[in-house]
């Protein structure tokens, strides 16, 4: 049995059609003998619209009050992927980003990782629930709610992944894995079926947008594999995983679906 985190981005989860379809993609994990622990962003362009609702009341608002503001977002995804989880017959457990144990410094909208003890989390998956967490978010030590910036839900599934010693981290996204240019731009581009820390660092710093540069440097410092997958398919995807390790010991992977050793493709503006 493997241990897996998954997380769903803002496109994965935008309404209620797309929960649903998530909620069953995590059943079926489950199902195969999986536990699961889920991270998710808030729904669509839910953290933009409640932006513009501070900015209509207040152009200068309080940084520690546009952090309780911001943290509702991933709050309303959770319960409802929860509620879909349950209405589809299998048991889950929703945790904002205190509930779950993420620990963070105090600067509000741009907040860093302390640590994460998840052990709620891990009490849930103990019963055979899933474990959803809501991206974005943590506390600080005066127990005030933080967020951790843009791509900050991508850190956070890495960080649970870490914490709960996770076989893999999938980010869910609305591409299939990573590319050497925007396929929605550029039609040619190819998808990159294996690639290292370094070079997946070196294609954000160069405007990549697939994965925040945090979220990849985190991975690299535990050497968690991320998977980048698209929520709206079962095609390939894209490991990110030291070199060292084989292919055949990340789980929930298609038959056929990576080649081993890496492939090492130049560098661009993939996403």
């Amino acid at each position: 049995m493997a241990l897996i985190v998954q997380k769903y981005g803002g496109s994965s989860v935008a309404d209620s059609d797309s929960i649903k379809r998530v909620a069953k993609r995590i059943i079926d994990t489950k199902r195969a003998g999986n536990d699961i622990a889920v991270v998710v962003s808030a729904m669509g362009d839910t953290t933009d619209d409640l932006i513009d609702q501070a900015m209509d009341v207040d152009s200068n608002p309080p940084a520690r009050e546009m952090d309780m503001l911001m943290t509702a977002g991933e709050r309303i995804s959770m319960s409802l992927l929860a509620m879909s989880i349950h209405a589809q017959g299998e048991h889950a457990h929703s945790f904002t980003g205190s509930q779950a144990g993420f620990m963070t410094d105090a600067r509000y909208g741009a907040a860093h990782i302390r640590h994460v003890r998840p052990q709620r989390v891990m009490k849930a998956l103990d019963r055979g629930e899933v474990g959803i967490v809501a991206g974005f978010q943590g506390v600080n030590a005066d127990g005030d709610a933080t967020t951790l910036g843009r791509g900050g839900s991508d850190t956070s599934a890495v960080a649970l992944a870490v914490a709960l010693k996770a076989d893999v981290c999938e980010i869910y996204t609305d591409v299939d894995g990573v590319f050497t240019a925007d396929p929605r731009i550029v039609p040619t581009a190819r998808r990159i079926a294996r690639i290292s820390y370094e070079e997946m660092l070196e294609m954000a710093a160069g405007g990549s947008k697939v994965l925040a540069l945090r979220c990849v440097e985190y991975a690299q410092r535990f050497r968690m594999p991320i998977h980048v997958r698209s929520s709206f398919s079962h095609r390939p995807g894209t490991l990110i995983m030291p070199d060292d390790v084989d292919v055949d010991k990340i789980p929930n992977l298609e038959t056929g679906q990576l080649p081993d050793p890496p492939l090492h493709t130049p560098t661009g503006n993939g996403i």
